[in-house]
This record gives C-alpha cells, sequence and structure tokens, in this order.
C-alpha cells in the first residue's frame, strides 16, 4: 500500500489537538517533502527519520515521498512527529501493517540510531489521547508522565524496533503503571510559620489571605519578615487534589518538568528584574510565564515597586480573570492563571520610612514617586495591605517561637471547608451578587461601611474586596453573619488607602 495514516498530537498551550501524518509513496526522482506549515525542527526530522531507518535494518524507501500533516493551517513545531513519520513510512513502504496503527497515537523524537528521545508536553497530550480512547505511544522516558492520568492507556519503547515489534505482533510492550499521588503536607518539608518572631498582625493577615484565597501586600523596612512570611504562606495551603495536581503538572509539562506530580501548590517568586512576557508567558510559540507555572498556588513578588511598571500592569486581567491570552498572527493560546498573588515593599526609596531610628531622608515627593510606581487599579486589585514594622532587638532575642504551621493550617482548612460547603469556592472568587447572598449587613453595618467608603476612597472594586475580606474573617470565627467588627478588621487591611502620599 502506498498511503498510509498515523495518528499524534500538536502542541498549542494546554491544549493537544490531533494531527494526522498521512505518508504518500508515488513513483518520480527519490525524495522527500513534508507540508503542513512545519517548523524548522519539523522539516529536519526527514533526515533524522531517514538515518534511524536505516540504522535500525529498515528499507528506506527509493520513491518520491510526501508527508502531509493535518489540519494544513495548524503550526507545527518540534521533535515529536519523528516516531509517527517514520511508522508512516513503513507502513506505506508494506514493511508495517496498516491496520495495526488503528486506535494507537505516536509521539517521540528519534536519534539517528533509532533510540527515542524525551520531548515536551507529553501530559496534555497523553490526556486528550485518554479522552479520545486512544493507546498512546511515547519514549520510555516519558513513559511514567505519559501515564500519571486516571484511565489513560500508555506503552514506552526506548527504541523504534521496540515500538515496531509490538505493532507487528513479535514483542509486546508492557502498558506503563501510574505513579501513585503523594497525599502527606507533611513530606513537604516547608518553612514554618514558628520561625517568624512577633509581627501578629502579619501574620493574622497571612491566615486570613491563606483562609479565603486573598492577595496580600505587605508594606515594612527592610529585614522585618516580609518574604519570611510569604514563604510560610505554602506550608498553610491545602494539598492539590489529583486533578489540580495534573493541571500543575501539564503546564510543567510544557516546559520539560513533567516527571514529577506533587501535591504541593507551587511557589514562585520570579526576581524584579523579569520582562512581561516572563511573567505573563510569550514567545513565537507562546510559552507559560510565571502566573501560569504559579497556577492553584502563589506567585510571590518580592521589591514590588522596583519591577518595571508595565510589568506590573499586566497582572491586572488575570488577577481578575484566572487566566490569560496570548495572541499571536496565527493562533490565540489560552494559560490558566489562577494563583494567589503576595508582594513586598519598602515604605520609601531607602526603605527605612517609620522604622523608629530616623535613618530615612527621603522627602515627601520621593515618597511619592516611589509609591505612584504601585498604579491605583492594581493595589485595588489586592485585597489585603498591612504593615509589617520593625522589631526590637528585644523581640528577637527575647521574644518566644510563633505559633507552628501545624497549629496554623488546621484552622485554614477548616475556614476552606465551610467555604466550598456553603457557595462550592473561596471567597475570593465571589462576584457582586453572591456577596449580596453571603455577606449581607445589617443597616447600621451597611451605613458604617458607606462612611468608610467615602472617607478612604475606596472604588468599588475595593469595596467588593472589603466584603470578601470581611466575609473571610467571619468565616474564620465561625459566624454566620458578616458583623461590624468583621467588617472594621477588614477596612484596617487597606493600609495603602489609608496612608498619606
Amino acid at each position: 500500500m502506498s498511503l498510509a495514516i498515523v495518528r499524534t498530537r500538536a502542541q498549542l498551550g494546554l491544549d493537544a489537538p490531533p494531527v494526522t501524518v498521512e505518508v504518500h509513496l508515488s513513483p518520480g526522482l527519490p525524495g522527500l517533502a513534508i507540508v503542513g506549515l512545519p517548523e524548522a525542527a519539523v522539516r529536519e526530522s526527514k533526515d533524522r527519520v531517514r538515518s534511524a531507518l536505516m540504522t535500525s535494518g529498515f528499507e528506506f524507501p527509493q520513491r518520491r515521498i510526501t508527508i502531509s500533516l493535518a489540519p494544513a493551517d495548524l503550526p507545527k513545531d518540534g521533535s515529536r512527529f519523528d516516531l509517527p513519520i517514520a511508522l508512516g513510512i513503513l507502513a506505506a513502504n508494506g514493511q508495517l501493517p496498516v491496520a495495526a496503527l488503528t486506535g494507537a497515537e505516536f509521539l517521540g523524537e528519534l536519534s539517528l540510531s533509532g533510540e527515542l528521545r524525551r520531548i515536551t508536553g507529553v501530559l496534555p497530550a497523553s490526556l486528550a489521547c485518554r479522552d479520545a480512547g486512544h493507546t498512546l505511544f511515547v519514549p520510555q522516558a516519558n513513559g511514567a508522565e505519559a501515564a500519571r492520568p486516571r484511565g489513560a492507556v500508555v506503552r514506552a519503547g526506548d527504541h523504534l524496533l521496540a515500538v515496531y515489534a509490538h505493532l507487528n505482533g513479535q514483542q509486546p510492550l508492557p502498558m506503563q503503571a501510574a505513579a501513585a499521588i503523594p497525599e502527606e503536607a507533611e513530606t513537604w518539608g516547608l518553612p514554618d510559620l514558628a520561625d517568624v518572631k512577633g509581627q501578629y498582625q502579619a501574620r493574622r493577615a497571612l491566615e486570613i489571605a491563606a483562609s479565603g484565597g486573598h492577595s496580600l501586600l505587605m508594606l515594612g523596612p527592610p529585614g522585618t519578615g516580609k518574604t519570611l512570611l510569604a514563604s510560610r504562606l505554602p506550608g498553610l495551603l491545602p494539598a492539590l487534589d489529583e486533578q489540580q495536581a495534573l493541571e500543575v503538572a501539564a503546564i510543567r509539562s510544557l516546559l520539560g518538568h513533567g516527571e514529577t506530580l506533587s501535591t504541593q501548590p507551587p511557589f514562585r517568586a520570579p526576581h524584579h528584574t523579569a520582562s512581561a512576557a516572563a511573567l505573563v508567558g510569550g514567545g513565537s510559540h507562546p510559552r507559560p510565564g510565571e502566573i501560569t507555572l504559579a497556577h492553584h498556588g502563589v506567585l510571590f513578588l518580592d521589591e514590588f515597586p522596583e519591577f518595571d511598571r508595565k510589568v506590573l500592569e499586566v497582572l491586572r486581567e488575570p488577577l481578575e480573570s484566572g487566566h490569560v491570552v496570548i495572541s499571536r498572527a496565527a493562533n490565540q493560546v489560552r494559560f490558566p492563571a489562577r494563583f494567589q498573588l503576595i508582594a513586598a515593599m519598602n515604605p520609601c526609596p531607602c526603605g527605612y520610612l517609620g522604622d523608629g531610628t530616623a535613618r530615612c531622608r527621603c522627602a515627601p515627593d520621593q515618597v511619592a514617586r516611589y509609591r505612584s510606581r504601585l498604579s491605583g487599579p492594581l493595589l485595588d486589585r489586592i485585597d489585603l495591605h498591612v504593615e509589617v514594622p520593625a522589631l526590637s532587638a528585644e523581640v528577637l532575642h527575647r521574644g518566644g517561637p510563633g505559633e507552628a504551621t501545624r497549629a496554623v493550617r488546621p484552622r485554614v482548612l477548616a475556614t476552606r471547608a465551610r467555604q466550598q460547603q456553603r457557595q462550592g469556592h473561596l471567597n475570593q472568587e465571589l462576584g457582586p451578587s453572591q456577596l449580596a447572598v453571603h455577606a449581607t449587613l445589617q443597616s447600621a453595618d451597611a451605613d458604617m461601611l458607606e462612611e468608610a467608603m467615602r472617607r478612604m476612597r475606596l472604588s468599588a472594586r475595593a469595596y467588593h474586596r472589603v466584603l470578601r475580606v470581611a466575609r473571610t474573617i467571619a468565616d474564620m470565627e465561625g459566624s454566620a453573619a458578616v458583623a461590624a467588627a468583621h467588617l472594621q478588621e477588614a477596612l484596617m487591611y487597606r493600609v495603602l488607602d489609608r496612608l498619606p502620599a
């Protein structure tokens, strides 16, 4: 037979659209042409495939070979098409039964000797292949990663000959066994909240942020424990469930790091010199950025005002929508980005404003310019603003350890469970209509909030965020209703709306 069809998958963000590799042999001068928008790595596959087939002992057909990657308008990149192209040539040349390719999909890069090499983005392809009811053949190095989705049928081989022997009925490849998903949070080995001395208000704000999924901005002089507090947040969060762990692993798979599956929430802390593309993702073939790598976890931005303002502004839409869309001329890629933002900043350019030592020499206009690096719309999207003051030597030397993570975490989990039982998601995701149902206020409390909104000049967005934080504080106390005390504490955590510029 001079025509063979092999199924495989392309990579388009977290999607793995199906691709049909059509191989046709025809009379004419020997040659090999690949059509269907192949990028450089795909065009170069003809040389890898030719050498792999010949060194593996197969006959390379001395005919005109046309390989079509359909759909033709979908860009194809990477070396993942080597294996399906090689099998298609063998089937079209009569060296492999065409029927053996039915119900199967193939991914893999070939070395010149025919060995199968690791590729990126296998986990999204495995999820799509499972949903299609097909068996997936991958390199041995990707076997464990591809078998992670429950119900996926995966066979892994280390050489083209191994895959050929299976398809030809000579030596079956064993089913790849799925690895167990770790469950115990205690095995994470994360730093303990007990290391933080003093800073009771900041610790309280951190617990509120963990309990409701709220974003948090800490303001204070250098060395007061802002980074210390932020690094303790992942230890307070619940373990990822199976679906969330697979989503995180699929994102890491696009970067070639999907070999490990963890229930630990991601914690990303990019340097303040990061570009907008590094933060949200980008490139000619869009790749995930830091906000996507922090999906279902924490994004910590230290030295917040030192980031380029244009870089920070790209956070505004993902903070609201929970995803980011990267548009290119040929296609549009959507990445998930439901992360918890934790930021830290100094109160002034020198960092020592209000530390009690009179070291600060910053003029008021310098302080105003420094704080103006953070736009009002961005600050509006951060639920909690809290001061982290300098600690005295006595507190550092004589103060006992703070409350440990193992004591705080059960309270956080219990508060989150109340929210899930009541509305099916965390308070941070409450919309205006849901707030009207779950955060109703007494008349006097509503009047107080209206007065605070007028005096602090809060926007409608900040108004709703205050209500969400107040709802979380009420949940932490086991209160069914939001009371005045909860509102007052929530308003206290809008420090940048109260501080003069």
